[in-house]
C-alpha cells in the first residue's frame, strides 16, 4: 500500500501521518509501521534515525515504585550498584519521570523515561542517542538490556533499594 503511494519518496512524518489519517492507524503504531517500512526499503538501518544518526533503546518493567526506579538513575550510589564503572554527567533530572545525562564524557547521551504502572511497579525506557553507527547501536542495545535486567534483579530482591 505504501509502495503504491510512492512513500519511499516521503518524509518519515508524512508516512506516519498518511497511515494515521488515511488508514486510521493509531499514532504509536503508525510510527512503528513507518520505521519498519523505512528499514525494509533501505531508507534506514536498524537503530538509525531517518536523519542519519543512530540510537539504541531498551525498556523494562520493575516491581518498585516510580520514584525508586528514578533514584536508581539519579542517585550516584544506587546507580553504581547496577551500572558500575560508567561516568555520567547529569543534564536534567525531574523526579520521578525524566533523567538525562551525558554518557562516559560524551558525545553520546542517555534519556531515561519512567512511567508508573500502578502503585508498586514502574516501566523504565532508556534511549541512548548520538551513536556512531549500527554496530555501536547494536552493542548498546544489548548492553542496556543486560543492565536493565541487572537493575530489575537488584531492586526487586533488595528491600532497601539503595
Amino acid at each position: 500500500m505504501l509502495d503504491a503511494a510512492s512513500a519511499t519518496e516521503w518524509t518519515h512524518t508524512r508516512i506516519a501521518r498518511h497511515l494515521a489519517t488515511e488508514h486510521e492507524v493509531p499514532g504509536w503504531w503508525a510510527q512503528t509501521i513507518t520505521v519498519g517500512y523505512e528499514q525494509s526499503r533501505g531508507l534506514r538501518a536498524p537503530g538509525q534515525r531517518r536523519g542519519g544518526g543512530f540510537e539504541a533503546s531498551a525498556s523494562r518493567t520493575v516491581a518498585v515504585p516510580a520514584l525508586r526506579l528514578f533514584e536508581a538513575f539519579a542517585d550516584e550510589t544506587a546507580r553504581a550498584r547496577w551500572l558500575p564503572d560508567v561516568e555520567v554527567r547529569v543534564r536534567t533530572a525531574t523526579a520521578p519521570r525524566i533523567f538525562r545525562a551525558d554518557w562516559a564524557g560524551g558525545p553520546t547521551r542517555i534519556v531515561v523515561g519512567i512511567d508508573a504502572v500502578g502503585e508498586s511497579k514502574a516501566r523504565v525506557n532508556v534511549l541512548h542517542e548520538k551513536l556512531t553507527g549500527a554496530e555501536q547501536a547494536a552493542e548498546l542495545k544489548a548492553y542496556w538490556r543486560d543492565r536493565l535486567a541487572a537493575l530489575k534483579v537488584l531492586f526487586e530482591t533488595d528491600g532497601d533499594h539503595r
